[in-house]
């Protein structure tokens, strides 16, 4: 094989006569009244090839290829004839004559298409991966996932960051899904557990002094699946000594704002917006709004418990509140219906609506409606003749549930917004705990090391309900992009917090001891944040899967369909780790194959 002196992307006309070599995949082979022309492609584009049937040896090589051969060509370089020139790829106004060709390697006949107008169904792609990733399609996703990398590296490089790598074999600790172990086969009986993430590694190396930490780590969770999440990720994880919350943001936004330039040309505004956790709620429904389109929710409880509809003063009665959602627009009573469905799929008992008219208010509950109740509906709700109210009436965090993917949903289907914007805000002052009310106990609203803020120190104990955290969450376009938060670096304080949610003192040992004693030789205050690589990488690819922007992801079941795993381990594996699985487990697989 002659090495290449060009790849298939590049050529153009200043290389006419020059006798140049390309490498790549046959990606198509067409005979034209006795010449043939191929489609040379590599990741870098497509060169047009072309054999002309005196040589009748090297004729009935290229009559032999096949798609996804693997091939050397060399010739000379030609323009291309008037009037034949492809627009479509970079080095259409040439193409090769050949001298020249190398047959590197046969392929089978793909089981998928290498074309990105013919997709295969999801399973077979990701059974033949190696191929997959041969369409165009799938190798700009990766290139983009590869600046944004180091887009990343740059951006906090320049800030003075630090990448420093984190163990992958760590203690297991709670975290909010079930850890992956690895059996030790030098202390037999003993596990380690894959990190879901490098949380309390990154405090300690705070507390050992490096200001200011950067890594891109892989991330380890056994969860269930869907399109935005993978058993195995990646983050850009960032951690600060000393910080304040605006130097974090600020650190934030520079961050993802040069991530979109280098990667896709965007510029992205800054400062992002900042909304309280409970503005957020108030307005949208949920801590992850969608900037992209108004559509906002008004809550209207107060003003219909004023009427005889018996339904909402039922739930007013329950603990419970009403909310309405006004999308200006015209509906028949079909997609009403299909809205109702929509809301049912989510929890709701229903979906109460009426119409409004330039007479008032009309639908089968109206009637319920005294005209000045309609009328502070109206006034609340700023609605027109021509558009409908829609309500939701349940507890509150049920009924915010269901009225944000309602809102979510007319958005997508009135189109109120476009795809390939991109608008990022801040949620912040969560509250650091929240009450169970099933188990009748406070627990955190996100984890136990988030430092409440100053001024509510002293609710802890007395009023939990009373106590923000120093938390915040990056949003993109309705999607949670980033979490962080300012973290306990007091001792005294991080006892209180786990007294508050019921984590005895003795446990927060066994599982926490060796960042609560480093805590204890001086640690600096320190926060930071993570984002999610994956999945803004995807975003910027405008597709919400990120199984589309990882090289080899696993299926819904947590399964590579292209390697099989995962598989059973053997039994000399088993015995050399002194492990025994359980009988139950083997008869209940025996079972499943006599079903099969």
């Amino acid at each position: 094989m002659k090495r290449r002196t060009h790849t298939c992307g590049e050529l153009t006309k200043d290389e006419i006569d020059n006798e140049i070599t390309l490498n790549g995949w046959v990606a198509t082979n067409r005979d034209h009244g006795g010449v043939i022309f191929i489609d040379l492609r590599d990741r870098y584009g497509i060169t047009q090839i072309v054999i002309n049937p005196e040589d009748k040896e090297l004729f009935k090589i290229a009559e032999s290829l096949r798609r996804e051969d693997v091939i050397s060509a060399i010739g000379k370089v030609r323009a291309r004839p008037e009037g034949m020139a492809n627009k479509n790829i970079s080095s259409g106004e040439v193409e090769i004559v050949v001298s020249e060709i190398e047959i590197l390697n046969k392929s089978l006949t793909p089981p998928i298409e290498v074309d990105d107008n013919i997709e295969a169904n999801e399973e077979l792609r990701l059974q033949y991966r190696f191929i997959d990733l041969r369409r165009p399609v799938m190798q700009e996703r990766l290139i983009k996932r590869h600046k944004a990398a180091m887009a990343a590296r740059k951006s906090l490089s320049d800030e003075g960051f630090l990448e420093i790598e984190t163990p992958l074999l760590v203690k297991a600790t709670p975290e909010g899904a079930r850890d992956y172990t690895v059996p030790s086969r030098v202390h037999p009986g003993s596990f380690y557990a894959l990190p879901q993430s490098p949380q309390l590694y990154k405090q300690l190396l705070m507390v050992a002094g490096f200001d200011k930490y950067f890594q891109l780590p892989r991330c380890l969770r056994d969860e269930d699946l869907r399109a935005d999440r993978q058993p195995e990720f990646t983050q850009i994880d960032i951690e600060m000594s000393f910080p304040t919350q605006d130097e974090i943001f600020r650190v934030g936004e520079k961050l993802v704002k040069d991530i979109f330039k280098e990667t896709i040309g965007m510029d992205v505004e800054t400062p992002f917006p900042r909304l309280p956790y409970a503005e957020s709620m108030a307005r949208f429904g949920n801590d992850k709004p969608d900037l992209r389109f108004g559509l906002e929710l008004t809550e209207v409880t107060d003003i219909v418990v004023k009427s005889d509809f018996g339904v909402f003063k039922d739930v007013k009665e329950n603990g419970g509140i009403v909310k309405c959602i006004n999308p200006e627009k015209e509906l028949g009573r079909k997609e009403i219906d299909n809205y109702i469905k929509h809301c049912q799929e989510f929890g709701a008992k229903g979906m109460a609506w009426m119409r409004v008219t330039e007479n008032g208010l009309e639908s089968n509950i109206a009637k319920y409606f005294p005209e000045d109740v309609q009328k502070e509906l109206i006034d609340a709700t700023e609605a027109k003749p021509g558009s409908i109210l829609m309500f939701i009436a349940d507890k509150p965090k049920k009924c915010n549930d269901v009225i944000s993917r309602l809102r979510l949903k007319l958005g997508e289907d009135l189109e109120l917004y476009d795809k390939k914007d991109f608008k990022l805000c801040w949620i912040v002052d969560f509250p650091l705990f929240e009450f169970n009310e099933d188990e009748d106990r406070w627990e955190p609203a996100h984890h136990m090391f988030t430092m409440p803020k100053e001024e509510c120190l002293q609710y802890i104990e007395d009023a939990p309900e009373k106590v923000f955290a120093t938390c915040y969450d990056m949003v993109l376009n309705g999607v949670e992009l980033a979490s962080g938060s300012i973290r306990v670096h007091d001792p005294e304080i991080q006892e209180r917090i786990m007294k508050r949610v019921g984590f005895p003192k003795e446990k927060a040992e066994e599982r926490f001891g060796f960042l609560l004693n480093a805590f204890k030789y001086g640690a600096p205050p320190h926060g930071g944040f993570a984002i999610g690589f994956d999945r803004l990488v995807a975003m910027m690819n405008y597709t919400n899967d990120i199984r589309e922007v990882i090289a080899y992801p696993k299926n819904k079941s947590a399964i590579n369909p292209m390697d099989g795993c995962p598989t059973p381990a053997d039994d000399e594996m088993l015995k050399e780790l002194k492990i025994k699985l359980d009988k139950v487990e083997k008869n209940e697989k025996k079972e499943d194959e006599k079903t099969e």
